[in-house]
């Protein structure tokens, strides 16, 4: 076997091959178990002969793979000319990507956006408070004695003896009157805290609307047809209100707006507690007290309060049997909201 001759060959065949399939079928020719340098390397009795046909091996696999390196890098490059991907498509439009499903608002988050439209619609103004607040403005500014149990640490959350995760939004009501004089017509939103039992209508966690309009001349009638209104906005017209008589320590008089019960139309079941009804919130006429405590004389000016919670207004328009559910993230109940 003439090794030279061999190499010549074989190098020319490798340089030959344009595609990765006959690279490797000159591969296999010349280097395979079965080529003729294979064969003659087997049958090798003295040095001399060993070292030319080694060297002729690692000619042609230096050759092989500067190659196929190049073969690779070409091929490289003309997939990315030819399948090139628009990272700006949305996941669906792209055949070989499973489509993903769009997110969508918490059915709370929903609501809350909901009253902020009703009310701004009103002329309210949308008011932020804040979730650490003073005892001072949480229950002092609002008129609840010393002996109210709302003050009790077996019903609310303390952080110290002056400080409370805020019971109710009323104290961005405060904080408003206190910088701003009337006309005051607002609105304040945001979470709650309070140690209640969790049952159908209760949570320890919770979202709450309040409004409050501060004017001269306005009458008890005025928050009647403020609430008929906006529960007519928030449920639909088909929906019974009721108002009862009730006691709140910052409005004098107080009422209650109730509900008719989504589940049983008012026959009585566990979610309303068997009275076919379901409470609201809270409402009345502004005690005197709070005008006192901003330094207003109380006989100027006359005004209403309100509030209700946001998870239980979404259980009722709804139909869910509960507010725990908003809590639990649980996405079998949230898709149903697109």
């Amino acid at each position: 076997m003439d090794p030279d001759g061999l190499r010549d060959e074989a190098l020319a065949a490798v340089a030959a091959a344009e595609t990765l399939p006959a690279l490797d079928e000159a591969r296999v020719a010349y280097l395979g178990r079965k080529s003729p340098l294979k064969l003659a390397l087997r049958e090798v009795r003295d040095r001399e002969s060993g070292m030319a046909l080694n060297a002729v091996r690692e000619a042609i696999e230096a050759a092989v793979a500067g190659k196929q390196e190049q073969l690779e890098g070409a091929e490289l490059e003309a997939r990315l000319a030819t399948e090139r991907v628009d990272v700006t498509l949305p996941p669906e439009l792209l055949g070989s990507v499973r489509p993903r499903r769009r997110g969508t608002l918490h059915p709370s988050t929903q609501v809350r956006r909901d009253v902020e439209d009703i009310f701004l619609g009103l002329g309210y103004e949308v008011v932020d408070g804040r979730e650490v607040e003073t005892t001072r403005y949480n229950f002092d500014a609002l008129g609840f004695p010393d002996w109210h149990p709302s003050r009790s640490p077996r019903a609310s959350l303390y952080l110290d003896d002056e400080t409370v995760l805020r019971t109710e939004t009323s104290p961005a009501q405060i904080h408003k009157m206190e910088s701003t004089r009337p006309p005051i017509y607002m609105v304040s939103i945001g979470r709650v805290y309070r140690r209640d039992t969790i049952d159908a209508t209760h949570f320890p966690i919770f979202h709450q609307f309040e409004g409050l309009a501060i004017d001269k001349g306005i009458t008890m009638a005025d928050l009647k047809g403020t609430l008929l209104y906006v529960m007519q906005q928030l449920y639909g017209p088909e929906r019974q209100v009721r108002f009862r008589t009730h006691y709140f320590p910052f409005t004098e008089p107080s009422m209650e707006p109730d509900v008719s019960c989504f589940a049983c139309g008012g026959a009585g079941c566990s979610i309303c507690k068997h009275s076919g009804w379901i409470e609201m919130g809270g409402s009345g006429m502004v005690d005197p007290y709070l005008y006192e405590f901003v330094g207003w004389g109380p006989e100027e000016y006359t005004g209403f309060a309100f509030g209700m919670g946001i998870e239980r207004t979404a259980q009722l328009r709804h139909g869910i049997p509960g507010v725990r559910p908003f809590w639990d993230n649980d996405l079998r109940l949230l898709r149903q909201f697109r």
